[in-house]
């Protein structure tokens, strides 16, 4: 794969840090070398991502994005199967470089249809806020309301997007990378405070725009303890908080699986859950 990616690039490849590796660490480690010779740095993680990093000033944002998108091409079957092919520019000098919000993602595919495509083709419309679009590859997603600077402005567009009047019937799926990408891997235990702080204080924001027939979900995508070792995603069950302006009481939602969460969106609008999952919906009160 590295050899194509040279090949097709016409850029060298460091080799020393092609391994599993801390993001920010591996700039720090080879950003350096990038400035003075041009080479990708091309690095993974526990999961089977393949990340090119690139100084914005070397390599051109244009050029990083059609590398990678040469990368997902070749990384589409088995046996080279790669569930994500991530851009990953930075700026900045030795010794204080900083990753920018122009990172991309480029996924596979759903090999079957999602929640999304049955909400798609039952005529509601569905708004990608953040690297959603990117992660299910557009695939049942009608509205991509852009990628998030920062969880604030995420939550600035959630908030448009509430109040777009096409948004009378229709799903929303926000993702605020934040939390995950700045202080889960990077361990920073009480930067992950202040960022929890910060989104409770906005969610009276969201909560405000909500209808008695809306429901409102919060919940992550995997673990990432910020007090562990190590940079990888941590193997913790997930949150999961419920809300509507209709609920009149309140409790516990039985332990289940993600699954569970797509099988609850589609009862909520009356489509076919896709492939498992069982509706907590009759649950909420």
């Amino acid at each position: 794969i590295l050899t194509k990616i040279e090949e097709f690039s016409g850029r060298k490849v460091i080799r020393e840090a092609n391994k599993p590796y801390s993001g920010t660490a591996v700039i720090d480690d080879f950003g350096p070398r990038q400035m003075e010779t041009g080479e990708l740095i091309i690095y993974t993680s526990a999961d089977p991502v393949l990340q090119i990093a690139a100084h914005e000033d070397v390599i051109p944002l244009e050029e990083l994005y059609r590398i990678c998108e040469y990368a997902r091409s070749i990384t589409l079957e088995r046996p080279a199967l790669l569930g994500r092919i991530i851009a990953r520019p930075y700026v900045g000098e030795p010794g204080n470089f900083t990753r920018t919000a122009n990172r991309r993602d480029l996924a596979v595919s759903p090999f079957e249809d999602t929640v999304l495509n049955k909400l798609a083709d039952a005529g509601i419309p569905t708004y990608g806020v953040g690297k959603i679009n990117d992660i299910f590859n557009g695939s049942g997603i009608t509205h991509d309301q852009g990628h998030n600077k920062n969880n604030n402005h995420g939550v600035d567009t959630l908030l448009k997007t509430l109040q777009d009047p096409a948004f009378t019937k229709g799903f929303s799926f926000t993702n605020l990378v934040d939390f995950d990408a700045l202080y889960g891997h990077r361990r920073n235990a009480h930067g992950y405070r202040d960022c929890l702080e910060e989104f409770d204080a906005r969610l009276p924001e969201i909560t405000e725009l909500l209808g008695d027939k809306d429901l409102l979900l919060i919940t992550a995508d995997h673990g990432n303890d910020p007090t562990y070792a190590g940079t990888d995603h941590t193997r913790e069950y997930i949150p999961l908080l419920a809300y509507s302006p209709s609920f009149t009481g309140s409790g516990v939602i039985p332990q289940g699986h993600f699954a569970d969460i797509s099988a609850t969106v589609a009862d909520n609008f009356g489509v076919d859950t896709a492939m498992i999952g069982e509706s907590f919906l009759a649950d909420l009160i």
